[in-house]
């Protein structure tokens, strides 16, 4: 029998173990509970953040020429467990019918499908309009001083990122709801060199505080939204729309038959019904 050293391995042994990981991996992720999903959707975004910043801090470092080799390893293992995070939640969001469908869209990836089905319940909203609400997607509802926050934190950021995504990938052809964010920027820049908007740019005016100089109040103050206002606006309705047609695919799924009240966009002045894409699913 010949002597082993620390440098010996054999590589069957340890594929097999990467493989049993990966499989005791894939089992776990599908018994996860909502709240489970919830907070490692939460995790995965803060990882990533925390990612980010840190590989900002190892190039400033590089270029400075100091040290870094410990703030780069804590880097790489920040990575590591994000990409874990990233496969239970890929494995989960696979195994749920409402996730499979939010992943058939364009720019709607495992991380947020789970994190939508697992903040959302149908049974709780019998239409779209109480998903808007719970997720900060209704202009009209407003979070006073000393009130309980009325919408679910994480789920509208979940949907800032989700306007993010439309609009990278609005030129892709599969896209659908980064055109339709497109067409709505389109029209909201129309309406807004038409003074439709005069209102609500005197209304933020009077209720919002804005140093003399920003390039906001100039917008205002000639009774039109700056672009990143236009920009906003024309998202969330991309987004609006998305939620009404995740909330169709979850009620006919809870319920086995269309929601009562489907979602009626309007375009150009015409009302009508735009069903989900790809849905049914094959």
């Amino acid at each position: 029998m010949s002597e082993t050293t620390n440098n010996d391995f054999d590589i069957n042994e340890i594929l097999g173990s990467i493989d049993r990981l990966t499989k005791d991996l894939r089992n776990a992720s599908r018994t996860l509970s909502d709240r489970e999903v919830r907070f490692l959707v939460d995790s995965y975004y803060a990882m990533q953040r925390d990612r980010i910043r840190a590989s900002h801090q190892t190039r400033t470092l590089e270029s400075n020429k100091e040290p870094n080799v410990v703030l780069d390893w804590l880097t790489n293992q920040r990575a590591t467990l994000e990409k874990q995070v990233a496969r239970a939640l890929d494995v989960y969001s696979n195994t749920n019918p409402s996730s499979k469908w939010a992943r058939s869209i364009t720019g709607i990836g495992p991380i947020i499908s789970a994190g939508l089905v697992t903040h959302i319940d149908i049974t709780k909203a019998p239409t779209v309009g109480h998903i808007w609400r719970y997720a900060g997607q209704d202009p009209t509802v407003v979070w006073n001083k000393k009130e309980k926050r009325p919408w679910n934190g994480s789920l509208k950021r979940l949907c800032w990122i989700i306007g993010e995504s439309f609009v990278k990938v609005s030129y892709l052809e599969s896209d659908v709801y980064g055109k339709v964010y497109l067409a709505r920027k389109q029209q909201e820049i129309m309406k807004n060199e038409a003074l439709q908007f005069a209102s609500q740019a005197e209304h933020i005016l009077a209720t919002k505080n804005f140093a003399a100089d920003t390039e906001a109040k100039k917008h205002y103050l000639t009774g039109k939204l700056p672009p990143a206002h236009i920009h906003a606006r024309a998202k969330r309705y991309a987004v609006k729309l998305f939620l009404s047609h995740l909330h169709h695919v979850m009620y006919e799924l809870h319920y086995h038959e269309p929601p009562p009240k489907p979602y009626v966009i309007d375009h150009l002045g015409h009302a009508h019904f735009l069903a989900p894409p790809n849905w049914p699913m094959a």
